[in-house]
């Protein structure tokens, strides 16, 4: 039906259906069947703006901001149009933004945006921007002139309406989405008795046969992963493999400025381990103070399988949760997420060891000229491919030397 009506181009009537059954179906917390509709929602918003700007664009350079709030929650929705052609839209989710009015919120964004982006000729808003000095100091951040219109009238106030449409969709998507998020934390606080719980941070090692040890540390709150807050350590003067230290060191790195009354206070925190690793940090919490943390490990079940997970507390008792519990998935996306942090981290500081290591076993390769071999090649996969004529090629690089780097590298 809703094929039809597209090809008769009654668009509005499809988006109306779209957008109630979604809501029907966050609210009776089919998240799997909301989230298929809002992609449906998406995909035909792309088509009706496509057509609308590319219809009346003309050549201009703009972007297009507009806001919705709702229930303490707001979203920015930023449309890139350039050379009259959209180019697509993002949405954005500020934090900490009750009790500031539209005005506020939209000056805030833009003032933090544009801090080390390029920025358009124009910017269209859907009122009169109240900070008369902003257009000025985007302008001399730019080298050119811009202007910060309102989309009073005309193909402007089109634009704005798409791009507000986009903000209620994706503020009505973040509510759904909240809503399994607060389902999870819910029966996470019913667990452990922690009605207030709110921060939870999370830490994980990851090494290969214990060669370029990293440690991280995410975090969530306020019903999301919080990703400016996430850290990551890397881990030195332990013996390789020794996971417990390693784990020692970050907590002791993280949590020393927390006992000097610094930094955010979590409410709880998760120890990718067993017994091993949580009386690690039962230790570490009692030698900075901080026994009135609340710890918990989390040790993989058989074959490292997904949902044989068990959760282990300082009493020294173990919990194993059904697969299917909402506590149980809060956990999991918490604890994968600090692996695939640990692990990306990991890989980056094995490359570029590695990368170092295998040219500076060459004689005659000194610092200098191994730079110059990576500028050149872009990394050691670069070299590694080079034959020995292009290695020859490289500034400060004989012959003789470019076919001892092949020899060695072969």
């Amino acid at each position: 039906r809703n094929a039809v009506l597209l090809l008769q181009g009654r668009h509005q009537e499809v988006e109306q259906t779209l957008r109630a059954a979604m809501g029907r179906a966050a609210e009776e917390q089919h998240y799997e069947q909301a989230a298929a509709l809002r992609d449906q929602l998406r995909a035909l918003h792309t088509v009706q703006q496509k057509q609308f700007v590319e219809s009346t664009g003309g050549a201009t350079d703009a972007d297009i901001i507009a806001l919705a709030q709702q229930d303490g929650l707001a979203c920015v929705n930023l449309v890139m149009v350039r050379g009259g052609r959209h180019l697509g839209d993002k949405s954005f989710f500020p934090e900490h933004a009750e009790g500031l009015s539209a005005d506020e919120i939209v000056q805030a964004f833009i003032a933090q945006h544009y801090l080390n982006r390029s920025v358009p000729p124009l910017l269209v808003l859907g009122a009169e921007c109240g900070d008369k000095t902003l257009a000025q100091l985007l302008g001399e951040q730019a080298g050119h002139p811009v202007r910060i219109s309102q989309a009073a009238s005309g193909e402007r106030k089109q634009w704005l309406e798409m791009a507000q449409r986009n903000a209620q969709l994706a503020l009505q998507q973040r509510k759904a989405q909240q809503g399994g998020q607060k389902l999870r934390l819910d029966k996470l606080r019913e667990l452990l008795g922690m009605p207030d719980l709110g921060r939870i941070e999370c830490f994980d090692i990851s090494h290969t046969m214990g060669e370029a040890t990293q440690a991280s540390c995410v975090v969530y709150e306020n019903l999301d992963m919080r990703s400016a807050q996430y850290r990551r350590y890397n881990i030195t003067g332990v013996n390789a493999g020794d996971d417990y230290a390693a784990m020692r060191q970050a907590l002791t790195r993280r949590y020393q400025k927390l006992s000097a009354g610094e930094g955010a206070r979590p409410d709880l925190i998760l120890i990718d381990g067993g017994l091993g690793q949580l009386h690690v940090a039962m230790e570490v919490m009692g030698e900075l103070g901080l026994n009135d943390l609340t710890l918990v490990g989390v040790a993989k079940g058989e074959a490292r399988k997904a949902g044989l997970e068990q959760l282990i507390f300082t009493d020294g008792t173990a919990r194993q949760l059904r697969g299917d519990d909402p506590a149980l998935h809060l956990i999991q996306q918490i604890r994968d997420e600090a692996h695939r942090f640990a692990i990306t981290g990991h890989r980056a500081k094995r490359g570029k060891a590695r990368t170092a290591s295998s040219l500076e076993e060459i004689g005659g390769v000194g610092d200098k000229r191994r730079r110059s071999l990576l500028t050149h090649f872009g990394g050691l996969r670069g070299v590694t491919e080079a034959s020995v004529e292009q290695l020859g090629q490289v500034e400060g690089i004989s012959k003789a030397l470019a076919e001892k780097i092949y020899r060695q590298l072969h």
